[in-house]
């Protein structure tokens, strides 16, 4: 890429979750810091394709580093999956004069970005934004640490009503494809069984294992369950298997749904927006295009959009036998 950069622009894509706005905020201030002018996207593709567009400069970010959800909004776009879309956004992009973009969301996000950018030749970056931690190339995506605090702040006021009837609760937490969020929360709420993707623990001992904690003097038990696993059809046809088999428990089920996408993000989540918007813009400027900003071994890192798109991130197998210890 031979061509200055002046005008960078950022969109949040896909689901929201927190640390967005201060991915945001990092973009905008590191502009700003190398004399580089910012422009947000609203509403992610679509808004591209609609030229929603806005100058932002380093007061425009003021008191957003703690809020959760995306000021610049989020959408999903079918007329950017065509190439009739594509060809729009890439026009209101040459008529704004932006010469960049920095996209913040997931694997659907970056794989518009690899497209375009192969298409018009343009340079994009991708900062990872997603609870599920589900994507290649980084330890932590935006978010995943603060939907991690609160799954187990909530499993734990779960756990009191849960010792106070003498109760099973089944905890489903969000997590499709990948069980990261299940599997942490769970080691760290104390619960007594972690059902994932990843590991099909089965019927039979899930029976088998519930049948011990009550045989140990357990009056109540916490089972933390990631959406997307497979030993059941839904959580609710699981509660019925196990009451049908296990007449003695009185079963509960909490589906904790988005509240695990909103509030405040962490710390963490926002030293590590803050990390990667930086490294973001100063790769793009540096000359570099069609990567993903992450962070490896606490160091900030670059992953080819492809890569981060096509690889798989794998469960913690150390975790996993943390978890069976934990529920002895």
């Amino acid at each position: 890429m031979s061509k200055t950069i002046k005008r960078i622009g950022v969109l949040t894509s896909g689901g929201d979750s927190p640390g967005m706005n201060a991915a945001i905020r990092s973009v905008v201030r590191t502009c700003a810091y190398h004399n580089v002018e910012c422009i947000g996207i609203y509403r992610g593709y679509q808004g591209l394709i609609e030229g929603d567009f806005k100058e932002m400069g380093p007061r425009s970010v003021n008191n957003i580093v703690n809020k959760g959800g995306t000021i610049l909004k989020s959408a999903r776009s079918k007329d950017f999956m065509t190439v009739e879309g594509r060809k729009k956004a890439h026009q209101h992009l040459v008529d704004a004069k932006i010469d960049a973009l920095v996209l913040i969301g997931g694997d659907g996000t970056f794989t518009g970005a690899e497209i375009f950018n192969n298409e018009f030749d343009f340079p994009v970056m991708g900062i990872p934004g997603t609870i599920d931690n589900d994507i290649f190339g980084t330890s932590h995506t935006l978010g995943y640490d603060t939907a991690l605090n609160t799954v187990v702040e909530v499993i734990d006021k779960i756990r009191d009503t849960a010792s106070s009837h003498n109760r099973l609760f089944f905890v489903e937490v969000m997590g499709r494809d990948a069980g990261h969020i299940a599997l942490n929360a769970g080691i760290g709420a104390g619960a007594e069984e972690i059902l994932i993707p990843e590991e099909n623990l089965g019927l039979d001992r899930l029976l088998e294992s519930l049948r011990k904690s009550k045989a140990s003097g357990k009056s109540s038990s916490i089972v933390v369950i990631a959406e997307g696993d497979k030993i059941g059809k839904n959580v609710f046809e699981l509660k019925d298997y196990v009451e049908e088999h296990l007449p003695e428990y009185d079963v509960r089920v909490s589906v904790l749904g988005h509240m695990q996408r909103g509030g405040s993000p962490s710390c963490y989540d926002r030293v590590l927006a803050s990390r990667l918007g930086v490294k973001a813009v100063e790769s793009l400027l540096e000359g570099k295009s069609n990567f993903m900003v992450g962070i490896l071994n606490d160091a900030v890192a670059l992953t080819p959009l492809e890569q981060a798109i096509k690889g798989h991130t794998e469960i913690d197998k150390e975790l996993l036998r943390v978890s069976d210890i934990m529920s002895t």
